[in-house]
Parts: C-alpha cells; sequence; structure tokens
C-alpha cells in the first residue's frame, strides 16, 4: 500500500485570519509571486503541483505552498495522487482589496526584463 495515498491533506488559513506582513511577505519571493501568477491564468482546480515553471526541486516547492497556504492566498486539495492547486482570490480580495490587482499589473507595468 502506498503513503502517497494516506498523506495529510493540507492545512489552510482563511485569509481574514493573516496579517498584512504575512502576505506581504509571501508574495515578496519571486518564486511565490510566480506560482500566484500562473494561478492567476488558470482556472481554479486546474494546476497540480508538478506542472508550474518554476526554478526549484520538490522539496522547495513543497515550502513554497506551504507559505502560500499560511498566507491565505492559495488552496490546495487532492484529486487521486495528484495535488491541485486554486488561487483564493476573491477571499483575498475581500480581505486585501487590490492588493493582487497591484502584484499581477506590477509584472505588465514593469515588463521581464528590468534584472
Amino acid at each position: 500500500m502506498s503513503n502517497r495515498s494516506h498523506r495529510a491533506a493540507p492545512e489552510h488559513t482563511h485569509p481574514d485570519d493573516v496579517p498584512v506582513q504575512t502576505a506581504l511577505a509571501a508574495l515578496a519571493d519571486p518564486v511565490r509571486l510566480q506560482l500566484v501568477r500562473e494561478l492567476a491564468t488558470t482556472a481554479d482546480w486546474e494546476h497540480t503541483c508538478g506542472t508550474f515553471d518554476v526554478p526549484v526541486g520538490k522539496a522547495a516547492l513543497s515550502h513554497h505552498f506551504s507559505v502560500l497556504r499560511a498566507a491565505g492566498l492559495i488552496e490546495q486539495r487532492d484529486m487521486g495522487p495528484k495535488r491541485v492547486n486554486r488561487l483564493r482570490r476573491p477571499e483575498f480580495d475581500q480581505r486585501f482589496p487590490g492588493l493582487l490587482d497591484l502584484v499581477l499589473r506590477d509584472r505588465r507595468e514593469s515588463g521581464e526584463n528590468e534584472r
């Protein structure tokens, strides 16, 4: 019997319980910001954990997902052997109006080649 099918469900923090500093810290990391940006362009529950285009290994990616869950930014659930993701945009926008719009707009305005 595989342990994969018996892994613990991820713990989530509701955005109402998140201090602004936690939200800002989660969005300040370039990898986490890329995860949020990718989720913002896809339908809920469409992106599995292994399909993100980020330059980190599985352990680091797991850590980044944990930080995003703790900041109330994402929700994850298991569908068979895969874990799928959803950006908690409506809930997060209610708690921090305009913050995600600003973060997502910043990429378009500043361009990708500024560094």
